[in-house]
């Protein structure tokens, strides 16, 4: 790690830190050591640790926005492929996310704050991702693209906290039956 610059070292240690124990838990002390480096040095790069815990974020939102980004490339005008790509692209994720799970709905259960600078990270990201998934499902001609966005957002958010706490096996096939089927019903 001490061979990246300062800042991309302090980026790395808060991820590893921040998904493994939580925001709230991770101390500037820890992620400087981790980052081998000092506080002085993440406050000349981030004003506050809430500032670091939202540029974390940021990085994990560009992360699925480029995931979009892919499956509308893969698979252009076939906005149900583009569909069910994302599905496969959380559902091959499952086994990365099943020790601590999903940055984002950890996060929000640690910042019940809507003025915390890494919840409107949260809140903005997750407002995309819903705006772009039900124009997907518009073009898909479903029924009901709101609804049906809806549906698939709830089993794709639901499948990662089901990896993380054990409760359903074969999660990973399951997420993309279930996600299949609802592309049927609203089709």
């Amino acid at each position: 790690m001490a061979k990246l610059p300062p800042r991309e070292r302090i980026l790395d240690a808060a991820e590893e830190l921040f998904q493994r124990e939580g925001i709230q838990r991770v101390g500037v002390q820890a992620i400087a050591d981790r980052a081998e480096t000092t506080k002085m040095a993440i406050y000349r790069h981030f004003a506050t640790k809430d500032e670091l815990a939202a540029e974390w974020l940021r990085i994990v939102a560009a992360d699925y926005r480029a995931a979009f980004d892919r499956v509308e490339a893969e698979h252009p005008g076939r906005p149900g492929e583009q569909i069910l790509g994302l599905a496969r692209f959380i559902a091959e994720g499952l086994p990365e996310i099943s020790y601590r799970g999903c940055p984002f709905i950890n996060s929000l259960a640690e910042l019940p704050d809507r003025a915390h600078p890494a919840r409107q990270v949260i809140e903005r990201h997750k407002a995309e991702q819903t705006r772009r998934l039900v124009a997907m499902c518009a073009e898909a001609g479903l029924a009901d693209p709101e609804q049906a966005a809806a549906e698939i957002t709830f089993v794709l958010e639901g499948a990662q906290v089901s990896m993380q706490n054990g409760s359903v096996d074969r999660v990973g096939d399951r997420v993309l039956r279930t996600v299949e089927a609802l592309l049927r019903a609203h089709g």
